[in-house]
């Protein structure tokens, strides 16, 4: 927003939030379209695979939320303070949960392919 300050940030990230505002119009806009996409992507990616092959789909599952949870630390670490210390905080407990729980699935359904 051209006439509003931001608040205990440099000028270098003052430039580089303009810059990016300026590029692609409403940034929230642009999350939320890239959002959306990766929630359609993911909904056939995932109905579409064979059951033999959930096992390693769970295994990829975990390695992405093993990368979503650097993203969390980054925004939960950030110099800036609110709202996005305490989303990137929610985000780190909610991928810790989905990592966890996404081990013990896959631990789960390799058992049933073990011989007894």
């Amino acid at each position: 927003m051209p006439g509003r300050a931001i608040p205990s940030i440099s000028i270098c990230e003052r430039k580089t939030i303009m810059s990016y505002t300026s590029t692609l119009g409403n940034p929230y806009i642009a999350m939320l379209t890239i959002f959306i996409l990766a929630c359609f992507v993911g909904y056939y990616v995932v109905w579409k695979v064979t059951p033999a092959l959930h096992t390693p789909l769970m295994s990829v599952t975990n390695a992405i939320s093993s990368i979503i949870i650097l993203g969390a630390l980054i925004a939960a670490g950030s110099k800036l303070t609110g709202t996005t210390t305490i989303l990137g905080g929610i985000a780190v407990l909610i991928a810790s949960i989905n990592i966890f729980g996404g081990f013990v699935v896959t631990h789960r359904m390799l058992r049933m392919y073990r011989k007894q």
